[in-house]
């Protein structure tokens, strides 16, 4: 890895140069020299270094199901449109989808994505030739009375092979996907592999009130209960969604020290509920924001999500001071460092080097009093000029050379997919 000198970028409101070597910042001050050889990006006092998004639940492949079943309830959505849709996909499909993904997630300022999507070691692929960091899950889901899909059996060892040769960008993780497909059994065991790889179990928890109302019924706990009783909470655990959270839900996640995946867009546009964000805030409890899937959101900007879990906490507490601006910046930039072990979450000399340039010479960022404001309540992903991960460059000008080849497979693969 060579190095790279940003010139006269804005960093908490002050001109300075950052310096890159490999991939961590090296220094932070005025009038820096460029080592031999480094490649320098001038800002001239119009581009923020700012921190990059954390994307802590997503299913990345489906950009190829975007737009193709809308305004209809989850599981209605799930079991009559998206599983047959799903069924139809290749191995390939899944690489050229993810890798839409990332080019979407890039463009918007995202370098990290927690991802749960069948075909893993195709999305693998993607993840490691885009060059962004990611987590990615053995799958499970068990059919009904028995134990885990063949196909899930033969991905997950495929994907196990894998695990001795993949970047550092790169976490796997235990991915069951929800109590409602995966067996009491089949969750104890699955939570005690995680504990011994050390690895994170990330799994939807809390979406909807039938699944609460369900779990109620067959266990005579809520769905969060339930998951505690079987040793499944931990401090890597990630649980998507949570928008039905009872006082004491809230009060063993935060015991537990688990890490709560908010996904506000896809949360309301398919009225699963809203998160009681403020709460889980002021009990303790880690949160990070996810896009979820584009099939339910329908895109993967987490300005979108930021915007909309500020409002959401606000109408659900019914307190115009909650969800501040600077607490949902932290769960978009920060929730995901500590929970997969990166020495990121802050650009300063030893950390790791992913960072965006934000355009300041834009409509959005104008009235300039708070930056942080502004990327909060009123920044879209056309303020996005410049990506960095890992120490590489990875989005320039908002663009990148392989776009075009990206669009014209993912085209192709959806003009088949169609119903």
């Amino acid at each position: 890895m060579g190095a790279i000198l940003l010139q006269n970028v804005i960093l908490e409101q002050k001109p300075c140069d950052v310096l890159i070597q490999g991939n961590r910042f090296a220094a932070i001050a005025p009038n820096l020299t460029a080592p031999a050889g480094a490649q320098i990006i001038n800002g001239r006092g119009e581009l923020a270094l700012t921190l990059p998004f954390y994307n802590m639940h997503c299913h990345a492949a489906m950009t190829l199901l975007r737009g193709y079943a809308d305004d209809m309830e989850l599981f209605t959505w799930l079991q009559e449109y998206i599983w047959p849709a799903e069924a139809k996909l290749t191995a390939e499909d899944v690489y050229w989808g993810t890798r839409l993904a990332v080019l979407e997630m890039l463009k918007s300022g995202t370098v990290f994505v927690n991802d749960m999507y069948w075909h893993a070691t195709a999305s693998l692929e993607a993840f490691e030739e885009m060059g962004i960091r990611a987590a990615l899950g053995y799958m499970y889901i068990c059919v009904p009375g028995g134990g885990v899909l063949e196909s899930n059996v033969r991905a997950n060892a495929e994907l196990r092979e894998r695990a001795a040769n993949i970047s550092s960008r790169i976490r796997l993780t235990h991915a069951p996907h929800a109590i409602y497909t995966v067996s009491e059994n089949t969750l104890r065991e699955i939570a005690a592999q995680a504990a011994e790889d050390k690895a994170v179990l990330h799994i939807h928890a809390a979406e909807t009130l039938q699944e609460v109302s369900d779990c109620q019924a067959q266990h005579g706990l809520s769905p969060i209960a339930y998951l505690d009783k079987l040793g499944v909470l931990g401090p890597q655990t990630v649980l998507a969604h949570c928008t039905h959270l009872s006082d004491q839900d809230i009060s063993i996640i935060s015991e537990r020290r688990a890490v709560i995946a908010h996904n506000p867009v896809s949360n309301q546009k398919l009225c699963s509920g809203l998160f009681r964000f403020q709460d889980a805030l002021a009990a303790g409890c880690r949160i990070g924001l996810g896009t979820d899937g584009c099939a339910s959101n329908n895109n993967l900007s987490m300005f979108d999500e930021m915007k909309c879990a500020a409002l959401s906490a606000k109408v659900q507490s019914r307190q115009p001071t909650a969800g501040k601006d600077c607490a949902v910046h932290v769960c978009a930039t920060q929730g995901g460092c500590e929970v997969f072990g990166f020495a990121g979450g802050k650009i300063a000399p030893g950390m790791l080097a992913d960072a965006v340039l934000v355009k300041l010479n834009h409509p959005a960022m104008i009235g300039d009093y708070s930056l942080l404001s502004n990327l909060v309540y009123a920044a879209d992903s056309s303020v996005v000029d410049t990506v960095i991960c890992d120490g590489q460059i990875l989005l320039q000008h908002g663009h990148r050379e392989d776009e075009e080849e990206i669009y014209q497979r993912n085209r192709e693969i959806c003009r088949r997919l169609r119903p």
